[in-house]
């Protein structure tokens, strides 16, 4: 680690590769002899179109994306999805399955409601969102256009751990805070979106991958630039798009290539989570909100039970240099964030220090 820089657990905007900053500090005024910053250039210059093809065939690359499925790259943040989903995909039966298994899903739903019928399928706030339902618990509609699920829950610290089967009707998935982070059969997705800022790049940038088929049937009063069709014809460029972020995206896809891909991601996060819950579960001051079989990889949620102590923890590590550790309101306590840029010694290092924290106190 660079001396001056802290470990920043943040939920999002979150760290990002020290190797791809630097890459971008050194070609922030000049990009490649061309003159400018890519945050100067033109969006529809030829540098900045090749920055654009190359970012989009690194993620197809690493994902391992059909040919059948088109990459998009857009500014709606995932929010911006809750509606865009639902008007694009819910008017061929007029009807849409959802798992309410945190804060981000339960605001799709109600979004969803505005244009057409919402099942529940599943719902995990009479435990206040501490596990992820099992297979057999979700209630299924065969009649749903489609299945919406977030697959990390980032406030709530929990994430499915299996895709679920829903036959013909399309799986569509929230994958914001673990794309990247493991590898996923897209073929299995109808549609996945991700707002980029917490494993892929900075803030204003969303990805969608979509299955061609699927684009095209939007409802009438769908606005231009929030019709998939739209933006499929115009390779996502209909309006200027984050150019920046895309950039960022593609100096991160090299630095996930050279660590090993999304399988080199996954036994990174493996070791990070797994170390960092065996020492709150050997502890005695702390507890999960996560039960076990539903813990997120990504997002650790943990507690004393004292709110005054709580802060004296997140003071404390502060002061160490382990920063946005506070958790959400709606959860309190304490919150790790550790997507794939944390290093693994800032796990260890975090990890002495909650030792330390629990034995003094």
């Amino acid at each position: 680690m660079n001396d001056q820089r802290v470990y920043n657990f943040s939920a999002g905007p979150s760290m990002l590769p020290l190797s791809a900053l630097e890459r971008a500090s050194s070609e922030i005024t000049n990009y490649r002899g061309s003159g400018m910053s890519v945050m100067e250039m033109s969006h529809r210059s030829k540098v900045f179109m090749d920055i654009f093809a190359e970012t989009q065939q690194k993620l197809r690359q690493v994902l391992n994306v059909p040919d059948n499925y088109k990459i998009l790259f857009l500014q709606t943040g995932a929010s911006g999805q809750f509606s865009m989903v639902p008007l694009n995909l819910m008017g061929t039966t007029g009807k849409a399955d959802y798992a309410v298994t945190g804060n981000f899903s339960s605001i799709a739903a109600k979004e969803a409601k505005k244009y057409g019928t919402v099942n529940i399928a599943a719902d995990s706030s009479d435990r206040d969102h501490c596990y992820i339902p099992t297979r057999d618990q979700l209630r299924l509609d065969p009649q749903a256009s489609y299945f919406h699920y977030c697959a990390n829950n980032t406030i709530y610290g929990t994430e499915w751990d299996y895709v679920p089967e829903t036959g013909d009707v399309p799986l569509v998935c929230d994958m914001s805070s673990n794309i990247l982070s493991r590898p996923v059969d897209v073929s299995k997705y109808g549609l996945i979106y991700a707002g980029a800022q917490k494993n892929m790049a900075p803030a204003g940038l969303t990805v969608v991958i979509i299955r061609e088929d699927l684009a095209g049937h939007a409802m009438a009063c769908t606005p231009l630039i929030m019709d998939y069709q739209t933006m499929i014809d115009k390779d996502s460029m209909y309006n200027t798009p984050p150019c920046w972020c895309i950039y960022m995206l593609g100096l991160n896809l090299d630095w996930i290539q050279e660590q090993g891909g999304v399988e080199g991601m996954k036994k990174l996060r493996d070791i990070r989570s797994s170390m960092l819950y065996d020492t709150l579960d050997s502890s005695r001051l702390f507890r999960c909100h996560g039960e076990k079989g539903s813990r997120s990889g990504m997002n650790v949620t943990f507690r004393t039970g004292n709110e005054e102590l709580d802060a004296k923890f997140v003071r404390g590590a502060t002061e160490a240099g382990f920063v946005n550790l506070k958790g959400h309101r709606k959860v309190g306590g304490m919150r790790a964030s550790i997507y794939n840029a944390m290093p693994v010694e800032g796990v260890e290092k975090l990890c002495d220090f909650i030792r330390a924290f629990d034995k003094n106190n």
